[in-house]
């Protein structure tokens, strides 16, 4: 099972043989899950950190029973009141983590480009749990799984992804791995919630929901960052939902078959009709959480491999 990589930081350095080589772990990792016995021995004697310098429920959680699961010391840091909050650099940080000797660092930031830079610092593998508007690596590999597990397969699909595409580090991973893995891409939102230079994304842009929709095979809606937003972005959240949020009419346009995803947390009423959102038939977003679970453990599995092979270093 070839990955390359030290670290896990972004889509883009993936080829698409090792997106493939991880989701088919995250696949055996997903039948673990659903046995009465879960755990495995991949992490064994090893020491998973998890700082999140932003609020988390899902993907922090995930990441914390994937490593369980996977038999690692887990510790997850509250940077809440962490030395940060105290004025401590990032740099100070690394410095610090370095003289813990841990093995696998995840990590969640508000600033683009932050979990690079710990990751040039410190001498474990990182895992990039979402920076700022940059990337959020596991969230399109668990997107990806979920679309083949659903679809059979992951290449020349239609998938629209609707919503506010400007904050959302989501919708730039998935872009870029729905693109390596020749997939057609439609992004769907009013023009205040498309990023500067979106016509270099190589993707087909729409400001009507029901063209955006027309013949999909994927729907992925987005989540309203309004934590992000420092302007009126939208009218208001009523005119938001009659123009761009999901519901049964909406989505009649895209096939009889098409999917619906999203990232969470939802804003029913808002994003997408709850009734929808809990539509076994059309929705997988719970599948989505099951999904992040397997494809964290595969991510950590496999540079743990990656780790192990690196010659042992003395500690002086």
């Amino acid at each position: 099972m070839r990955f390359d990589h030290r670290h896990l930081l972004g889509i883009d350095p993936l080829r698409p043989d090792e997106i493939v080589t991880l989701l088919d772990l995250a696949d055996r990792y997903v039948a673990l899950g659903r046995q009465r016995e879960k755990h495995a021995t991949s992490l064994a004697g090893l020491t998973q950190v998890n700082m999140f310098f932003e609020n988390s429920t899902r993907t922090q959680a995930s990441f914390e029973l994937a490593g369980k699961r996977l038999g690692a010391d887990v510790m997850s840091m509250s940077m809440q009141a962490s030395s940060i909050k105290k004025g401590e650099t990032l740099i100070d940080t690394a410095m610090t983590l370095n003289a813990m000797h841990p093995d696998l660092l995840v990590v969640r930031h508000p600033q683009s480009g932050a979990v690079d830079l710990l990751a040039q610092k410190v001498r474990c593998a990182v895992i990039n749990a979402g920076d700022g508007r940059h990337e959020h690596p596991t969230q399109a590999l668990l997107d990806a799984l979920t679309i083949r597990r659903a679809k059979g397969r992951l290449h020349r699909l239609t998938v629209a992804i609707c919503g506010d595409i400007a904050h959302s580090r989501v919708a730039r991973s998935n872009i870029l791995l729905l693109h390596r893995m020749e997939n057609r891409v439609r992004l769907v939102a009013p023009p205040t919630l498309l990023p500067a230079g979106i016509d270099g994304f190589g993707v087909e842009v729409t400001h009507d929901m029901r063209e955006g929709l027309k013949d999909a095979d994927v729907v992925m809606m987005l989540r309203l960052q309004k934590e992000r937003m420092d302007g009126g972005f939208i009218p208001s959240e009523r005119e938001y939902y009659h123009r761009y949020g999901l519901d049964a009419e909406k989505l009649a346009h895209a096939k009889e078959d098409a999917i619906v995803m999203h990232p969470g947390p939802m804003n029913r009423g808002v994003e997408i009709d709850g009734t929808l959102a809990d539509d076994i038939n059309r929705s997988v977003i719970q599948e989505q959480v099951e999904m992040g679970v397997a494809v964290r453990m595969a991510a950590m599995d496999l540079l743990a491999r990656n780790l192990r092979a690196r010659p042992t270093e003395v500690i002086t």
